[in-house]
């Protein structure tokens, strides 16, 4: 499992990296495919691929060649709303790199795939120039989501202490250089 090859998506990895990420998104968060908030993943070509600031990347099992986890970076910052207003003040689009559907599945989890993911999209960020910050948004619900972006990053806003919890969001700054 240790040995997975990570690499960029390319067109023909994107079957594979859809179905990781509808997956998730049905089982680990229980909403299904949400229409605005989960385009790219229905096109992850036109939100990763042919933009020259984002990516996407994938890891393969060696053994069949199938893609068992992904995370991408794009140059759009959290919008208002449905994030809070200070959190798209401080994280422009532009310069800012955001980590987008980091999703390991079931069986490669623990073994530090994710963070080898993550440690390329950094590498990818710092390699533009042109990011201030990387930041990200996960929901503390889904298992291990929290304890890993902690590991990595600040949080830098905790919906569950707003008023009311709002949506319960954690969102978190990782340094580039990590």
């Amino acid at each position: 499992m240790h040995n997975c090859s990570i690499r960029v998506a390319g067109p023909d990895d994107l079957d594979g990296a859809r179905a990781v990420m509808l997956d998730t998104v049905y089982r680990d968060f229980g909403t299904g495919y949400v229409p605005r908030r989960h385009a790219d993943v229905i096109d992850p070509a036109a939100a990763y691929l042919a933009p020259a600031r984002h990516t996407l990347l994938v890891a393969v099992d060696p053994g069949d060649g199938a893609v068992v986890a992904t995370a991408a970076l794009d140059s759009r910052g959290p919008a208002h709303p449905p994030n809070p207003r200070h959190l798209a003040e401080n994280y422009p689009s532009g310069e800012t790199a955001q980590l987008r559907r980091v999703y390991v599945r079931p069986g490669h989890r623990r073994r530090g795939l994710a963070r080898r993911l993550v440690d390329e999209l950094l590498a990818f960020a710092a390699a533009d120039g042109g990011y201030r910050s990387v930041y990200l948004h996960t929901d503390p619900g889904v298992p291990g989501a929290e304890p890993f972006w902690r590991s990595l990053g600040e949080t830098v806003h905790d919906e569950r202490e707003d008023p009311g919890g709002g949506n319960g969001v954690l969102h978190f700054e990782i340094p580039m250089g990590r």
